[in-house]
């Protein structure tokens, strides 16, 4: 919906660092684009990159730097949020047309904010600044959406505390469907996943996989039959792992990107880019 890495997140980033007093840390848009590659997109892990790097603040004992970490997020986020309050954030150009060929086509439109933290107040801001007409047909998947559906209850519910063996019992007697028996299968590589490695980036990829299931029993369509517009990694590598269609939208530092799992990478909307007889095409 809008370039947030170019007009909000590197910009976060440097305002973060200014009101923290690291003087030594600001990200150009060529930097802020290696870190992201360097860290699969996850933030925190480009903090530590970074600091790795140049060096870490003196005073900092080497068993804070968890905590540095997040404190640098949460003045990241706090600024992230201003600039969208502020209106700061631009929808991307044939955005809004593109929205009303979808909307005038009836086709079920679903807008994931729940990958991040931030996203859920970032998300809400974007379809606000499409005017009330067309956010009041936009569904909005944020965290409790993502908590209450049939997938979040089954991954992220509180019996995902209990061991394997009894997770996927429990999800294979409540698969009755096929479909939901495909989500049992999925539920159990996921944890034998979530046993084996213990990464940031598989939460993420856990986070994301779920809000794309929640997205699509939202719309009514299983997965194959969505398609999800990304702007990078994270969204695409979810999509692919439960076979939902994926177009990624570049954005200012995804222009050389490569997407394998993903059905195109377009530069936008409008002709020649995204459009919905175009959409309809990648689902034949």
């Amino acid at each position: 919906m809008s370039d947030v890495h170019r007009y909000g997140n590197r910009l976060a980033f440097n305002e973060a660092f200014q009101d923290l007093g690291l003087d030594c840390a600001q990200w150009s848009e060529a930097v802020y684009a290696d870190l992201m590659r360097a860290a699969g997109g996850a933030e925190e892990k480009m903090l530590s990159i970074f600091f790795s790097r140049i060096g870490w603040p003196a005073a900092l004992p080497n068993n804070e730097k968890d905590l540095f970490v997040k404190k640098v997020m949460e003045a990241k986020r706090k600024a992230l949020g201003k600039f969208a309050l502020a209106g700061s954030l631009p929808l991307r150009p044939g955005l809004e047309q593109f929205i009303d060929e979808v909307l005038e086509a009836e086709v079920p439109l679903v807008v994931i904010s729940a990958y991040y933290k931030e996203g859920e107040e970032l998300g809400r801001l974007l379809v606000e600044k499409l005017g009330a007409e067309r956010a009041q047909k936009i569904r909005i998947v944020d965290e409790d959406v993502v908590v209450n559906s049939f997938y979040g209850q089954l991954v992220l519910g509180e019996g995902v505390s209990s061991g394997a063996d009894e997770q996927l019992a429990a999800a294979a007697s409540r698969a009755v469907a096929a479909e939901k028996q495909r989500l049992a299968e999925e539920v159990a590589s996921m944890l034998k996943l979530s046993v084996e490695v213990d990464t940031s980036y598989v939460q993420i990829s856990k986070k994301a996989i779920a809000a794309l299931r929640a997205g699509s029993e939202i719309a009514e369509r299983g997965v194959d039959r969505c398609i999800l517009m990304a702007s990078g990694h994270s969204g695409a590598q979810a999509a692919q792992k439960i076979g939902m269609p994926c177009v990624v939208v570049r954005s200012s530092v995804t222009t050389r990107g490569e997407f394998p799992g993903a059905k195109a990478a377009l530069d936008g909307y409008g002709p020649g880019a995204v459009t919905l007889p175009r959409l309809l095409k990648l689902l034949q």
